[in-house]
């Protein structure tokens, strides 16, 4: 788990300017300008979990951005994140990334994520919109923020519940808690449930996790907590999802049987957003996508 605060001096940034340097960013990626943005002397740059040379990927073939953008900041780390939606000519996709700002505004880091359906394996998923989510964008006042090591935990726990799901909480949901994954709410969204034959996904956050659905989910790799935003109440998380594809039939909780989706090795990388509220989880925002069993991420030596 990696969230070291690199610099000990007082941090030069404000929500303000790496704001500022985001809209800089999504400017030029827009008109596919790399050259508009002021880069440090050595940039990291990935794109779905792969290091490209700045302009390589996304840059060559965007065509516009949807209207949901949700943006999101870390003042201490110089950190600034982004949720929304990106075109590509003929296909709308999830899409979330973050940049690093060094001390002199310039962007030292880029991790991007677009969940391109049309060949990802992730069909279920073909219903996805994309829309402002009230609890993501409140300020937390100050008497019930939670402390960002806290913070961490919290997120953390969500993984380590997730990991061999077996019915035991390792964190705490918020009464109101919901899901939405690569454009679709998988939590208490009964309609999504029947459409796609799911039935968990007509239930609440710690309704799922009690009953053991994830039982499929072998391993939490490679956790991540590179932004947190205080004010807000945000954890931006990295990390993977391993699936050995040896978990057949099992049962849940409540004595239901199932058989597991996954019965093939393979690996999910994820961007996943946390609104940690009262010291609970509330919201949920996770885009992913299919990457091969057991891949190393770029970013595990930094």
């Amino acid at each position: 788990m990696n969230n070291k605060i690199e610099n000990a001096a007082p941090s030069p940034h404000t929500r303000e300017s790496l704001y500022g340097a985001l809209d800089v960013y999504l400017d030029a990626l827009v008109r596919r300008d790399p050259g508009a943005v002021t880069w440090a002397d050595v940039v990291f740059n990935t794109e779905d979990n792969v290091a490209l040379e700045v302009g390589d990927g996304l840059w060559g073939t965007i065509t516009g951005l949807g209207d949901y953008q949700l943006r999101f900041a870390d003042v201490k780390t110089g950190q600034v994140g982004y949720f929304g939606a990106v075109e590509e000519t003929n296909e709308t996709s999830a899409f979330a990334f973050r940049l690093k700002v060094d001390r002199d505004g310039r962007i030292s880091e880029v991790e991007s994520l677009i969940v391109r359906l049309s060949f990802s394996g992730l069909d279920i998923f073909s219903g996805k919109r994309f829309w402002d989510k009230p609890a993501l964008n409140e300020i937390v006042p100050p008497e019930r923020r939670v402390k960002r090591e806290r913070m961490i935990s919290i997120a953390d726990g969500y993984f380590d519940t997730l990991q061999l799901n077996d019915g035991e909480l390792f964190t705490k949901f918020h009464p109101d808690c919901n899901r939405v994954e690569n454009g679709v709410q998988s939590t208490n969204n009964p309609e999504f449930a029947k459409a796609v034959n799911y039935p968990i996904a007509a239930l609440g956050c710690e309704e799922q996790f009690r009953l053991g659905q994830y039982l499929y989910d072998d391993a939490l790799r490679a956790r991540r907590f590179p932004l947190i935003d205080e004010e807000r109440g945000l954890v931006l998380a990295g990390g993977f999802i391993d699936h050995a594809g040896r978990l057949g039939d099992y049962e849940l909780t409540d004595g239901t049987k199932l058989t597991s989706p996954f019965r093939r090795p393979h690996s999910f990388y994820l961007l996943e957003l946390f609104k940690i509220e009262d010291g609970a989880i509330r919201q949920i925002e996770a885009n992913f996508i299919t990457v091969p069993y057991r891949m190393p991420s770029p970013w595990d030596d930094r």
